[in-house]
């Protein structure tokens, strides 16, 4: 897959303030990665020294298989496209009129794209409305439009889905979503909505005071996290041979010393307790379990509260 951010100890202090230290992290194209950590985490900053609103203070930033410096800066950063802040716009002009001006101010006139745009966000027939009378879940689509008017390939949005109601998360969703699948954009986006996030992401990165601790598929987040069996044992590695030779599992883990997590024949749990103890392990608990993210970025995080 084909590379379109690397991010290689990126760092980044306010005087004595340390927001965000050693972050690197790896986006493939046509991937949703959503970043997510504890309020003051160093999320936002991180974006912002990403889209280059903020300069490092240490660490390298790739895009798009080049490293960024100075020569190639307005290059390569005219490929992302961006909302980073609550959407603003002009009030008192039409979604049109507010996608116009904007095309104009970056030397565009090409009305066909901003129609193009609208239709891809779902706000064609609003058009010609003025923007006051918008709600925030289609300010948040018109914001995405903007983004998208100069062809970008690298979508960064910053808490795209923050004060939406459930319909607006889902409509915007679907549309993340689309943009990734069919015009194979890849989205880097910040959420605290960690349940979203993983409706959405294809990829997720936590951050714990300004480090980024883990990096995760959400594929493999839903085999780690899927329904299971967990046993607490007296030996686990006499416990795996049994499992394997006696009752012929083979999709299970051995997460630490003592416990063992088993994905099948989950209905038979009595048949695994009686194997392992009349075989000499003793099975001191025995739970079926499944995590949710949130359980996940409790324990990644230590419970430090929401992201």
């Amino acid at each position: 897959m084909e590379t379109i951010l690397r991010t290689h100890r990126l760092a980044k202090v306010y005087r004595k303030r340390v927001a965000v230290r050693d972050v690197s992290m790896t986006i493939g194209r046509g991937e949703i990665y959503g970043l997510l950590g504890p309020n003051g985490a160093g999320k936002t900053t991180t974006l912002r020294m990403i889209v280059g609103l903020v300069r490092p203070s240490a660490g390298e930033i790739e895009l798009f298989g080049e490293p960024l410096h100075s020569g190639n800066r307005s290059r390569l950063l005219e490929r992302i496209g961006a909302n980073m802040e609550r959407p603003g716009f002009y009030g008192n002009l039409t979604a049109w009129e507010n996608l116009r001006l904007h095309a104009r101010l970056m030397g565009m006139e090409d009305e066909a794209r901003i129609a193009d745009v609208l239709e891809r966000v779902g706000l064609q027939a609003e058009k010609d409305r003025l923007v006051r009378q918008f709600s925030l879940g289609m300010r948040q689509r018109l914001a995405i439009a903007r983004a998208l008017l100069h062809h970008p390939e690298f979508l960064v949005l910053d808490e795209p889905t923050n004060g939406l109601d459930p319909a607006g998360i889902k409509a915007l969703r679907q549309l993340l979503i689309d943009l990734a699948q069919t015009m194979r954009i890849t989205v880097l986006l910040s959420s605290h909505l960690l349940s979203e996030v993983q409706q959405l992401a294809t990829k997720i990165g936590i951050l714990v005071q300004g480090r980024l601790v883990e990096e995760i598929s959400v594929a493999e987040l839903e085999r780690r996290n899927r329904h299971h069996l967990e046993l607490k044992v007296s030996d686990e590695k006499k416990a795996a041979v049994l499992l394997e030779q006696k009752l012929g599992i083979a999709d299970y883990r051995v997460v630490e010393p003592g416990v063992i997590r088993v994905y099948e024949r989950l209905s038979e749990s009595g048949v695994l307790n009686r194997t392992l103890v009349s075989n000499g392990v003793d099975v001191r608990e025995l739970v079926l379990k499944r995590d949710s993210l949130e359980d996940y970025f409790l324990r990644i995080t230590g419970g430090t509260g929401d992201a």
